[in-house]
């Protein structure tokens, strides 16, 4: 596993457009999120380390914070052909299996994440209601076999500022993953 960190999209970047298809076909677009306080876009797959360390932490996260008005969506981005645990068939079962309660939508051609800026899996990115990037970085300092409890309070902390009105902190840690999986010659000029 290739320990790879977020680009950290420089904070005030307007949020991409996007129109994907989720885990039945449906396609989402980022306008189906325009009312609420604050959105959420995490770019995570099925068989990432990483992922998988934090992936029932931050199911449980999503559904509180959920109730409290943000939003979220999950992008995957990995080459299916190549990494097929990666594919929307098995996103299906890992939205069954993990109780996600969000959009989990297949990126196929990657262009979603060179707009994002997305390097690796997890990567979160937190908008507020005039979708102007807030945060971008890490869920919080866990990492697989580190010991540390996966808490998520980078991540809360954002969340909670946003839907409070507040400024969220300047002082963000980079997420840390598997890279993304990208096509054989769709790496992005930032990969690498």
């Amino acid at each position: 596993m290739v320990k790879t960190a977020s680009t950290m999209l420089p904070l005030g970047t307007q949020a991409p457009d996007f129109s994907l298809p989720d885990t039945n076909g449906r396609r989402v677009s980022l306008d189906d999120f325009s009312r609420q306080p604050a959105l959420l876009v995490a770019f995570i797959c099925n068989h990432c380390p990483y992922v998988k360390h934090v992936a029932d932490g931050f199911a449980e996260l999503i559904r509180e914070y959920r109730k409290r008005g943000a939003t979220v969506v999950a992008i995957n981005s990995n080459d299916a052909a190549n990494y097929p645990e990666d594919s929307p068939a098995k996103m299906a079962d890992e939205v069954k299996l993990r109780g996600y309660e969000f959009p989990y939508l297949y990126d196929e051609t990657q262009a979603v994440a060179k707009a994002y800026g997305a390097a690796c899996t997890p990567d979160f990115f937190v908008f507020d209601k005039d979708r102007k990037l807030v945060y971008r970085g890490q869920m919080d300092s866990s990492r697989p076999n580190s010991g540390v409890p996966v808490t998520g309070e980078d991540l809360r902390a954002a969340l909670d500022a946003v839907l409070a009105g507040k400024p969220v902190s300047s002082d963000q840690k980079p997420s840390i993953g598997c890279n993304i999986k990208w096509k054989p010659g769709n790496e992005p000029p930032y990969f690498g």
